[in-house]
């Protein structure tokens, strides 16, 4: 799922809490219990035609395995998995649904800096790339600052201190960060709400870049930036970037700690220029034709995202991110970094010794995030829904199509890519379900809040919903009647579906870009847990069971609208496809 934090964001929080070690990866083991606690490494036999257990543990022991390096778009880690699916469907003898007789849409291209050209300039002095300033990409709609003059925004600790947006206009906006205690500087802001703050000025540019973690420029600011092809700018924003102490007293001409809000700086030069070329990571897209030919030209389409977050540099000791989250971070990374209290530390040191204990001892290192839940669960219960049915005798009467989207974690890009350039008509498209974090959700977990803030629980059939009436009641209503009828005995949470939910999770998936033109969506999900994006979301730690029954449901489901004698009725208003996401 879609996080509200960034990959690095949430590697640099990991850092701060548990640093430890260089090394990668994780234990093996060989057994292969269905019951009882489950291995570190499994290699199951061949799948069969019918959804189980047995088939899915198979597949996603496979597909969260530390040689693929937690999937990230824009590497050839998401390629080598995406490899995995395409010579699955074409062995089930599905047909390609991708661009030019293939199975694969590319839809990503990587932006990188170019560092032959000076990104700051002050009175002749050039600062030097990623030591005195870092650039982060804006897009393509990016002004220029070239010549612009330097203005002391203010303290971000004292928000109502600020110059305002207007002040800013056409001018570099230099601003600093609260100290701690030590007399560092905070080092982590959030940067769309800082742009959206000084949306006028030509570039924005915070002195933080003297009190990131060490490693976190060669981490999150040095990597190609990884977009989506072919988008244009809605909007121009400004340049950002990051700077040191040193090069903002050049920049001001003075110690900003000691300037007010308004004084005006120096002129400064410089660009930032990137390069652009495809990047790795691609979406599968397969076909199985309906049965009847009047019908066989609309279609189903079943989803869910390839990809994750990726590794980290340098390894954590992965029994106290589990217990450190399962006391004082229940939701991963959809809670708010914080540390823990006294009487959470007892709990959670006794909880990485008894870990410790269990193994044998030994403190276990480990550096990939395998996204075995987020999304490997629902990818791989994609794949087995087609397994079924390509090998059904019964084909249902519209097509299906099988969409396994990049770059979800980027923003759903592959998504967006898709629905704003289909290989079938997108109005032949009759609904979209989709999956993503399908295979948690025990009474142990904090799978959400209310809107109110409560924590939510799973439990036996747990299962949230999200969108499955917001365009269309009857595909609300259908998904009910195959729970009921099918005797699957899931147990449907609508409360993560409020309007106005501050975790927004309609928003935060693929099935948002069919949703924005108007096509019925459902979002099937067992919400959160202590391993959302961290290193210890892996497959033995999924419940198979409750995999098969959301797999079965959703097959079971998408059937139900392909074989409806007329099209789902979108009853509710249709949104504005280029109007931002709000629930």
């Amino acid at each position: 799922m879609h996080a509200r934090l960034t990959r690095c964001g949430i590697a640099a929080v990991l850092v701060a809490l548990l640093p430890n070690g260089c090394a990668r990866g994780s234990a093996a083991a060989t057994a292969a219990p269905m019951q009882g606690p489950l291995p570190l490494k499994y290699s199951g036999p061949a799948t069969r035609a019918e959804i189980t257990a047995g088939d899915l543990m198979t597949r996603l022991y496979k597909y969260a395995d530390d040689s693929l390096m937690g999937r990230l778009a824009g590497t050839e880690w998401n390629d080598r998995a995406t490899a995995y699916i395409e010579s699955e469907v074409r062995r089930l003898g599905l047909q390609p649904g991708g661009d030019n007789g293939t199975f694969f849409q590319h839809p990503l291209i990587s932006r990188v800096i170019d560092s032959a050209i000076a990104v700051l300039e002050v009175d002749g002095t050039r600062f030097a790339l990623w030591r005195d300033v870092a650039p982060r990409d804006q897009g393509s709609g990016t002004r220029s600052y070239d010549g612009a003059e330097v203005v002391y925004g203010g303290n971000l600790g004292e928000p109502a201190t600020l110059i305002s947006n207007n002040a800013a206009a056409g001018r570099v906006v230099l601003l600093t960060l609260a100290r701690d205690t030590s007399g560092k500087r905070q080092w982590s802001v959030v940067r769309p709400q800082i742009t959206s703050r000084f949306s006028n000025a030509a570039a924005i540019a915070i002195a933080q870049l003297d009190y990131v973690p060490a490693g976190y420029v060669e981490l999150a600011y040095r990597p190609p930036q990884v977009t989506l092809v072919g988008r244009t700018p809605d909007v121009q924003r400004p340049a950002y970037f990051y700077v040191s102490d040193r090069a903002a007293r050049a920049m001001l001409g003075a110690d900003p700690d000691a300037a007010r809000p308004g004084t005006a700086g120096r002129t400064v030069r410089g660009s930032i220029t990137y390069q652009a070329a495809r990047a790795p990571g691609r979406n599968v897209i397969a076909i199985l034709p309906g049965r009847d030919p009047v019908l066989r030209g609309q279609y189903v389409a079943l989803g869910a995202h390839n990809d994750h977050v990726g590794f980290r540099d340098g390894a954590l000791d992965r029994d106290s991110v589990y217990a450190f989250n399962r006391v004082a971070r229940r939701q991963g990374a959809d809670d708010p970094a914080r540390p823990a209290n006294a009487e959470q530390w007892v709990r959670i040191r006794a909880m990485i010794d008894s870990l410790r204990r269990a193994r044998g001892g030994g403190i276990a290192r480990d550096s990939i995030f395998n996204g075995a839940d987020d999304d490997g669960s629902g990818s791989m219960a994609l794949l087995e829904i087609a397994e079924a049915m390509a090998r059904s005798s019964s084909k249902p009467r519209r097509s299906m199509i099988f969409v396994w989207h990049v770059a979800e974690e980027f923003g759903l890009f592959g998504a967006e890519y898709f629905t704003d350039h289909p290989t079938v008509p997108r109005d032949s498209i009759v609904a979209q379900l989709n999956m993503d974090m399908i295979g948690r959700g025990s009474a142990d977990d904090v799978t959400g809040t209310t809107k109110e803030g409560a924590e939510i629980h799973g439990g036996p059939g747990y299962v949230q919903v999200v969108g499955s009436r917001r365009l269309s009641t009857e595909l609300g209503d259908l998904a009910e009647r195959v729970n009921t009828e099918g005797g699957f005995g899931l147990r449907f949470d609508y409360s993560i579906d409020a309007n106005g939910h501050p975790q927004n999770i309609y928003c935060r998936s693929d099935h948002y870009m069919y949703a924005r033109y108007g096509i019925p969506v459902a979002f099937f999900t067992t919400g959160g847990h202590a391993d959302y994006h961290q290193v210890t979301d892996e497959p033995q730690l999924i419940d198979y069971q409750r995999l098969e029954a959301v797999s079965r449901f959703v097959r079971a489901l998408g059937e139900r609208v392909a074989n409806l004698d007329h099209r789902l009725v979108v009853d509710r208003p249709k949104p504005d496809p280029r109007a931002p996401c709000r629930q």
